[in-house]
């Protein structure tokens, strides 16, 4: 099986070497922005010729489109362009688009698919040595997954099939668990920081709660972790708290509200399931 890499920034790379990893598998051509990214790239994944255009690109089995979102599409369509596609599986490592940004490369006879690596590629290096058992979050045609999935498990993978219409909302459960458990977080640090303890402890108060929390929802299910006020029908307490972080803080204030009616939701959910 040949394989192009088109893009190669960190997912790219890592991607790239670990597919050259696998038995039967040839990274033939890789394009990127220049040629010196592309030499750069090819001397990480230890396999490849840098090319500097889809002209140069030579017909491959599988191509990989490890480019920014913006770019999927401009860049299937310039793969679509050279005519090589028939028979071929052409996917994209976009978490928040479908594989359904590939239409081009369909109307070129090809068959395409998505594959979502749930990971952060901050350490290439790191992410390479150390990706077995990282899940991806896979869509597409059937074909283009059968091709797909016996690559992924090679290089140490675990396939989860998501819902292609659901794909930006299967996009923002990580923003849910990683982006705003931050903003959150950040909002119990200055609280505490307001009521006069210095920042450095109110991390170390911070920390037992957030961390049991978290560790309660994944060994038991959100409902069940629930704790606090909201959990034992205290509202009296929450309207009190929600006055006082609206006086400290209008727009801490504003968060506070806009989380009480989905944790009451939750809180529900907890009752129901005792």
């Amino acid at each position: 099986m040949t394989l192009n890499v088109i893009g190669a920034g960190h997912v790219g790379r890592v991607l790239g070497r670990l597919f050259a990893g696998v038995d039967g598998v040839t990274v033939q051509d890789v394009l990127t922005r220049s040629m010196a990214s592309a030499r750069d790239a090819v001397a990480f994944i230890g396999a490849g010729t840098p090319v500097d255009s889809h002209g140069a690109l030579r017909r491959a089995d599988v191509t990989m489109l490890a480019v920014s979102d913006d770019q999927i599409g401009p860049a299937c369509a310039a793969l679509a362009a050279q005519g090589q596609l028939a028979g071929a599986t052409v996917f994209h490592c976009s978490g928040a688009l479908a594989s359904t940004a590939l239409q081009a490369a369909v109307d070129a006879g090809a068959t395409v698919a998505s594959v979502h690596p749930i990971r952060s590629f901050a350490d290439p290096a790191q992410v390479a040595a150390g990706f077995d058992g990282t899940y991806c979050g896979v869509e597409g045609d059937a074909q283009a997954l059968a091709a797909l999935t016996p690559l992924l498990l090679a290089i140490g993978a675990r396939p989860v099939p998501i819902d292609a219409a659901a794909k930006t909302v299967y996009h923002a459960a990580a923003v849910f668990a990683s982006n705003y458990l931050v903003t959150v977080l950040d909002a119990a640090l200055r609280a505490y920081q307001a009521a006069g303890i210095p920042e450095a402890v109110a991390r170390e108060l911070a920390r037992p709660l957030a961390a049991e929390a978290m560790a309660n929802v994944f060994r038991l299910g959100a409902a069940p972790a629930l704790s606090g006020p909201i959990a034992r029908g205290d509202m009296a307490t929450v309207a009190r708290q929600q006055q006082a972080v609206q006086q400290w803080d209008a727009p801490t204030g504003a968060l506070y509200a806009n989380l009480v009616a989905p944790t009451a939701r939750l809180a529900g959910r907890k009752r129901q399931q005792r």
